[in-house]
């Protein structure tokens, strides 16, 4: 597993690309993370370091977080999170170190995970895209009914999404969007310029760099609207 950083996300804006194109970007607060742990094959079966994120107040965490954390030689983190390494670059590692953007300098594309924006109890027009009832003649009240979800003159619907759950909570779940581009990282602020994504504000994310995949194909030429291009 490549280098994991921990890092929240700030909000979106746009760059213009180098033909005008609208770029949309997320602005992420990416790191500073501290090292709080070492995964060695002897003590844990595995090899990783695990990373805090996030100073937080004695008062506001726990015991067994605090005494954690305190191993490290630092305070209490928000947020912790592991990512394997090679046995032989451990040594790479120290508790206490602090790891910033600075080690994605050098990369073009990043995986980004986090958690997407829940939509709460939704019907299933919105959840499914069901057509819903006549909008006049006769329709009342039961315009955004689900009606029948099963075939004329059947004993028994089809197995699906739909099927014995008309209704969801859509979204609120962890996605991985891979890969997004790295559009430039301000070293006054401990900010990173990513892809387009759709989490909420202050939401915690995870960035792993490199990206695992290649880009997808740009999806609008240069200088015509919204377009995947990188910088």
């Amino acid at each position: 597993m490549a280098l994991t950083l921990l890092g929240k996300k700030l909000g979106m804006t746009r760059v213009f690309g180098e033909g005008g194109a609208s770029i949309p970007v997320t602005v992420i607060e990416l790191g500073p993370c501290v090292v709080t742990q070492i995964r060695t094959m002897e003590n844990d079966g595995y090899t990783a370091v695990q990373i805090g994120f996030g100073d937080i107040k004695a008062r506001n965490s726990t015991m067994p977080v605090i005494g954690h954390d305190a191993k490290a030689g630092v305070g209490p983190q928000r947020l912790h999170k592991e990512f394997k390494v090679a046995a032989d670059k451990l040594g790479e590692y120290q508790p206490g170190q602090v790891i910033t953007v600075d080690a994605f300098k050098d990369l073009k594309y990043v995986d980004v995970t986090g958690t997407s924006k829940g939509k709460g109890f939704q019907g299933v027009m919105k959840r499914y895209h069901f057509k819903g009832m006549f909008a006049s003649h006769g329709t009342e009240r039961k315009h955004r009914a689900p009606g029948s979800i099963g075939a004329h003159a059947s004993n028994r619907g089809f197995g699906g999404p739909e099927e014995g759950q008309a209704h969801a909570r859509p979204h609120g779940r962890r996605h991985r969007h891979r890969p997004l581009a790295g559009h430039r990282q301000d070293r006054s602020l401990p900010e990173h310029h990513a892809g387009e994504g759709p989490d909420p504000r202050r939401e915690q994310w995870i960035c792993l760099g490199p990206g695992e995949h290649p880009p997808e194909p740009q999806q609008a030429e240069e200088g015509r609207g919204r377009g995947q291009e990188v910088i």
